[in-house]
């Protein structure tokens, strides 16, 4: 690529980006409609490879234009009737979206070009795509009863679609309507919109029919399978609707179209034909405005990065504020002076949590990010693997960080892969079984309080839990005796051990023993966790718990052996004082009694391998959960609540287990953050921890 500024390349790949997923979201709604795809989505997405040839063009990005132009021919044939739109074609215009992403992922990264054969080669791929639709025959558009000062301005598309009109034997009708000249691009709309709903707006033309120069008014050709009574009732009392026939005869300009016959104190009859004519002048008034129509403004997320760790920065000086005003009114300050700070603490206090607030929302971004790219997985996933699946998405529209969005398409790729490859059968199998040819997958998400849950789950054949015995003992994770004795809960997590695979044959596709581990450790480093439900034969579901930021939490500061930790505040279900004698064990786990029930137990300071010369017999327990699981986490003392910034571990910490990252208290000491998610997985699942650094 040229020569470029940061701020350019920057502004290139945001909207590359965007046109791209607009790109494939609009390529999935053709292949959701098969052959009868909607003339307005096929033209949506000629706009998205057009605008991406533009782009890439004037940034330089040759290879990305190439691409981009192959496609926009590819889609203009389609749209004008050239070529057909099958599922050859789908398949193929489904391959552009990746390899695009993978140019401006390399673009991003300055790296060198690795994908310019493999663009190339796809644009041979698109340049020869299935021969062009022979035509033959008496042009379908001759027998439509249109005037020549029509069909002079009708464009080639247009004439295209109005062939496809005569084809299917649809109705054509001509609707007539006036606006008012301040009002009319609404009006127009309304009206446009209405009539969708039961066709085809083929062509929107002014006419020169208004006499008043305040007056506007416009000539739509309109086809649909509804009568005229229906058409008319949509259009509504201002809108006049006449069909359009078909000629008795070869064209010559003469025939007259049918008429509906006006109604008795309708006012005037029904206007003739559509015909075109020049717009009156509009009378004086004041130019248009400049102003954009768009109130959005991209913004890089490490600048919202920068700013949320000001706010914490400046949550920090309000604690501070705060503590000198204590200290103020104990040393026996001037009470006004006292009371005064306090007020103004309580409004910065305030202020603060409105500017906080903001820039969280603006970093929410919604999951159809990443659901959009997820439904041409699985499509392309299911063709290679020879299944018909029914994929089914709900709850795009859930919000989540925008950083934790992006890490999260690789999890939820290597599970929606392997429900499709593994999981369900094979359509006769399931035909056998007694089950529908397609199975069904399903990818949802849904707000829970500050997480978000998000499950796949399919209706395929289930995990089999004696297979994973039977693949734990052959790997040497367990002997015979001890995996006989394991739970079943204990038994279905082996297979987030690395390399553990119950797959008998290994496909291009997975079968390899990687994957599922990688899930479980990427759902780890966003503070989540992983659940897992299986039935033999009914199907499976993976339940994954996320926070909705990792950005700025509201924090229980706790201490423990003369150490002090920060807990997510979002974990925390309550607090608990207890002694030990209040604490049983249950087979070498120590465990306490919560409103009947069990709670596992586990001490901070034994979790973290501190030197503590002797339990305190009073202490207090931070029960947390994450989806269906708690703990209670044992520390000496609860010091209070606070809103922190949580930064990352440096390189050497990075991999600590238990630990998700560091804040400073205002008190120039850093303290470490626990990692609620990890914590649980290791405790209660008995998977058993490290010591971290501390």
């Amino acid at each position: 690529m040229a020569d470029r500024s940061q701020k350019a390349l920057a502004e290139f790949l945001s909207e590359a980006q965007e046109t791209i997923e607009a790109l494939g979201k609009g390529l999935m709604r053709l292949d959701a409609a098969g052959g009868d795809a909607d003339p307005d989505h096929l033209n949506a997405v000629f706009r998205a490879a057009h605008s991406l040839k533009g782009l890439s063009s004037m940034f330089g990005v040759e290879r990305m234009a190439r691409l981009a132009h192959a496609l926009e021919d590819l889609l203009d044939d389609l749209r004008m009737g050239r070529r057909t739109l099958d599922r050859g074609a789908v398949d193929l215009l489904l391959e552009t979206p990746e390899v695009f992403s993978r140019i401006i992922a390399e673009e991003a990264e300055d790296r060198l070009p690795q994908t310019t054969d493999a663009a190339d080669r796809l644009v041979g791929r698109l340049r020869a795509a299935e021969p062009a639709v022979e035509a033959g025959g008496e042009d379908p558009l001759a027998a439509i009863a249109l005037g020549p000062e029509v069909r002079r301005v009708l464009t080639e598309y247009e004439e295209h679609r109005l062939r496809v009109t005569a084809q299917k034997g649809l109705a054509l009708y001509g609707v007539h309507a006036r606006f008012a000249l301040g009002s009319f691009d609404r009006d127009l709309a309304a009206l446009t919109g209405r009539l969708k709903a039961l066709g085809e707006v083929i062509s929107t033309l002014p006419s020169g029919d208004a006499a008043d120069a305040a007056i506007i008014a416009f000539e739509l050709l309109f086809a649909s399978r509804e009568p005229l009574d229906a058409v008319a009732a949509e259009a509504g009392t201002g809108a006049t609707v006449e069909p359009i026939g078909r000629r008795a005869s070869a064209p010559d300009g003469t025939a007259s179209p049918a008429r509906r016959a006006p109604e008795e104190g309708a006012g005037p009859a029904p206007r003739p034909a559509p015909s075109v004519s020049p717009a009156p002048e509009p009378p004086d008034e004041e130019p248009p405005s400049l102003r954009s129509v768009s109130q959005a403004v991209r913004v890089d997320i490490r600048k919202l990065d920068r700013l949320m760790t000001i706010v914490g920065e400046l949550v920090l000086v309000k604690s501070s504020l705060l503590a000198v005003a204590e200290r103020l009114k104990v040393e026996g300050a001037e009470a006004g002076l006292t009371a005064e700070l306090q007020r103004a603490n309580r409004t910065l206090d305030r202020r603060l949590a409105e500017l906080q607030s903001g820039i969280l929302e603006v970093r929410m971004v919604p999951l159809d990010q990443v659901f959009d790219k997820l439904a041409r997985t699985v499509r392309k996933t299911a063709r290679e693997a020879g299944k018909e699946i029914d994929f089914r998405m709900e709850g795009g529209d859930v919000e989540l960080d925008k950083l934790i969005v992006e890490d999260l398409s690789d999890p939820l790729m290597h599970l929606l892969r392997n429900a499709v490859d593994h999981a369900i059968e094979a359509p006769e199998v399931r035909e056998r079984m007694g089950k529908p040819r397609a199975g069904r997958v399903t990818l949802a998400a849904a707000q829970r309080g500050n997480h978000v849950r998000i499950t796949v789950e399919d209706d395929g054949g289930g995990i089999d839990e004696e297979r994973i015995r039977e693949v734990a003992v052959q790997r040497g994770l367990a002997t015979l005796d001890e995996v006989r004795d394991l739970p079943r809960r204990e038994v279905m997590n082996l297979i987030f051990v690395p390399g553990f695979s119950t797959a008998r044959r290994v496909t291009a596709l997975s079968g390899r023993g990687v994957g599922m581990d990688v899930v479980k450790s990427n759902i780890a480093s966003l503070s989540g966790i992983i659940d897992l439900a299986t039935e033999k034969g009914r199907g499976t579901r993976f339940e994954l718990t996320l926070p909705v930021t990792l950005a700025i939490i509201r924090a229980l500061v706790v201490s423990v052996a003369g150490r002090v930790y920060g807990v997510p505040l979002n974990g925390v279900l309550e607090i608990l004082e207890l002694r030990s004698s209040d604490v049983r064990t249950i087979s070498t786990r120590e465990v306490v009694s919560l409103r009947g029930a069990t709670l596992p137990l586990v001490r901070l300071s034994r979790l973290f391998g501190l030197s503590q010369p002797q339990a305190p017999d009073a202490f207090f327990v931070v029960v947390v959960g994450l989806a269906q699981e708690r703990l209670g986490i044992a520390v000496d003392d609860v010091v209070g609540q606070q809103d922190v910034v949580v930064k990352p571990l440096g390189p050497a910490l990075a991999g600590v287990r238990g630990i998700a990252g560091a804040t400073d208290l205002g008190t120039r000491s850093t303290v470490l953050v626990l990692d609620v998610g990890a914590i649980i997985e290791d405790v209660v699942r008995g998977e058993g921890m490290h010591p971290a650094v501390c």
